[in-house]
């Protein structure tokens, strides 16, 4: 169990250091609002990082 736990927190702290370095603080910014919106139940919080992470990915494209 604490092997499974260790490779959760490896994959997740690595997850967040390549949307770091690829789309910057604001991406960073976007992952954190997902997320506490997530744990925190709140429809509000978590739609606003999921637009910034939209709004980031689609950015060339626009």
């Amino acid at each position: 169990m604490p092997v499974l736990a260790l490779l959760c927190a490896v994959l997740v702290v690595g997850f967040e250091q390549l949307v770091e370095w690829r789309y910057g603080a604001t991406g960073l910014v976007g992952l954190l609002l997902l997320s506490v919106g997530i744990r925190a139940k709140s429809p509000a919080v978590s739609s606003a990082g999921a637009v910034l992470l939209a709004l980031l990915l689609a950015g060339p494209a626009l």
